[in-house]
């Protein structure tokens, strides 16, 4: 290396996914539970976005960063089968208490199409929570990287970090927090920047990147974090999710340079508890070769290292 060199980085320290009281297997949450889910309202926030609020308190209440949970309608049999949607964040009422949640969703189908008609008392069905979820980073400079739709699982994942909200039944308790914290959200033009002011918190720099060049860098978000780790502080730990391009190329930056990357799957799926395998991913094992798992039950989030994406299998 030609020039001088960034000190040694502290690698960000990450507990097991596995290491949360209410998971067994990894990521089957054995305390799930499925409950009507009453529509509180909801708000149309970019160009075929929206952010929805359901009042679930059952749900709201276990409900941990980067889990997911299943949704379907009562009244109609097409769609027949539910659809995934992962924790934006939990609404509390006036004594502080969990009664629902946030989510946002594109709408690209004929569920989701359903979802941006539904009015406030409309009731539909929720199971959850699902899969193993975020495990909370408590050192070194986390950068989180996002696109399309793909920043609304960190709103949770940031808030508790920063102290300033509590997940889980028992209470999730998180010992430290990143020194460094940088969000990095790309879409394809500035007005599908969906939530910014979601992430205006304390202590969280934001770089945006946009296809066209509406806002910030003009070109993807992977350039964002190809800078910041040859930066003199560069990212020790990397949680990302988003289009699956944008996913394979953080693992192409990540792994060769050996920063512990954590990628969240959008696998489709049907049941959402592993019974019907319709989600798997390729994951690599051991000893090198690849298998299936399940990223409803094992994941969604998994190791970037790991993952085998199609174009690589």
């Amino acid at each position: 290396m030609s020039g001088d060199q960034a000190p040694q980085q502290e690698r960000g320290s990450i507990v097991s996914v596995c290491d949360v009281p209410a998971l067994g297997l990894c990521g089957q949450v054995l305390s799930a539970v499925e409950e009507p889910a009453e529509v509180l309202g909801q708000e149309l926030i970019a160009p075929g976005i929206y952010r929805m609020r359901l009042r679930c308190p059952q749900v709201a209440r276990q409900i941990l960063p980067g889990q997911f949970f299943m949704l379907r309608s009562l009244d109609r049999t097409d769609p027949l089968l539910g659809r995934p949607f992962a924790l934006l964040d939990i609404v509390r009422d006036a004594a502080g208490e969990p009664i629902g949640l946030d989510f946002g969703y594109h709408v690209v189908g004929k569920f989701t199409n359903l979802l941006s008609q539904c009015a406030a008392g409309t009731v539909l069905d929720i199971w959850g929570p699902l899969g193993n979820g975020f495990a909370p980073v408590t050192s070194g400079h986390l950068a989180i990287v996002a696109g399309g739709i793909g920043q609304t699982p960190f709103v949770a994942v940031l808030k508790e970090l920063l102290g300033l909200e509590r997940y889980g039944e028992p209470t999730r308790s998180v010992s430290g927090r990143p020194s460094q914290i940088t969000f990095c959200y790309g879409a394809r033009t500035k007005n599908l920047l969906a939530g910014m002011e979601w992430f205006q918190l304390p202590g969280v720099e934001i770089r945006v990147a946009t296809d066209d060049g509406t806002a910030g860098h003009h070109g993807f978000v992977t350039d964002v974090l190809q800078r910041l780790m040859a930066s003199a502080n560069p990212p020790t730990t990397v949680l990302c999710c988003g289009p699956e391009p944008m996913m394979r190329a953080v693992q192409k930056l990540t792994v060769p340079a050996q920063i512990p990357a954590w990628l969240s799957l959008e696998s489709p799926m049907a049941c959402g508890f592993g019974a019907c395998f319709s989600c798997v991913a390729r994951i690599r094992q051991p000893d090198g070769s690849w298998d299936y798992r399940r990223t409803c039950v094992e994941g969604p989030i998994f190791p970037a290292a790991d993952v085998v994406f199609e174009a690589d299998a």
